[in-house]
């Protein structure tokens, strides 16, 4: 069993991706609770995940990558981080039937 503690850190993209989606639900589909439980869910999956990152299955992909994409499925998005050393570093935050090739 791995004993590594991992750390959590937020790419910009990530908090502008998540802001994004979080201002369509509250204003567009004017839905504000609907926002804030995707909030919150959003919040518990990654930090559940910060247990144990690597324990999970990456995502396939046709580039060669540095470091292996992993997904986290809230609901109709996905967060994706990378694991870097002792770093969960949460890179995205995407609607789940996007296109993940233009990604």
């Amino acid at each position: 069993m791995d004993n590594t503690e991992y750390k959590l850190r937020y790419l910009p993209l990530f908090e502008q991706d998540f802001a994004a989606a979080r201002r369509y639900i509250e204003r567009d589909l004017q839905s504000p609770g609907a926002a804030l439980r995707l909030i919150n869910d959003t919040d518990k999956a990654i930090k559940r995940r910060l247990d144990n990152p690597l324990s999970f299955e990456p995502l396939r992909s046709v580039k060669n990558r540095k470091h292996l994409y992993y997904p986290i499925y809230i609901r109709n998005f996905i967060v994706l981080y990378v694991v870097i050393d002792d770093v969960m570093e949460v890179r995205r935050f995407v609607y789940g039937k996007r296109d993940m090739t233009k990604i």
